[in-house]
């Protein structure tokens, strides 16, 4: 089954969702807005992303992107 994921990135959280193939949400959480916090989440094996969205427009977001972006794409198909 492929997951979605979508991320609204603020200075010091970061809110997560997760839904599945068919729009369910599976997970909702926030973590903190650093790299180790974020890869807990979406480096987890249960879940198998087909796309991975950032809030788009903020410098913190574009920051965790640059940041997460090749350990994040080991995750994705």
């Amino acid at each position: 089954m492929d997951h979605f994921a979508g991320l609204d990135v603020s200075v010091k959280e970061t809110s997560i969702c997760i839904v599945n193939d068919t729009g369910r949400i599976v997970r909702e959480v926030k973590v903190a807005s650093e790299p180790e916090a974020l890869l807990k989440v979406l480096g987890n094996p249960t879940y198998r992303f087909e796309r991975i969205g950032l809030e788009a427009g903020t410098a913190v977001a574009m920051a965790v992107q640059r940041t997460c972006r090749s350990r994040i794409a080991s995750s994705l198909r």
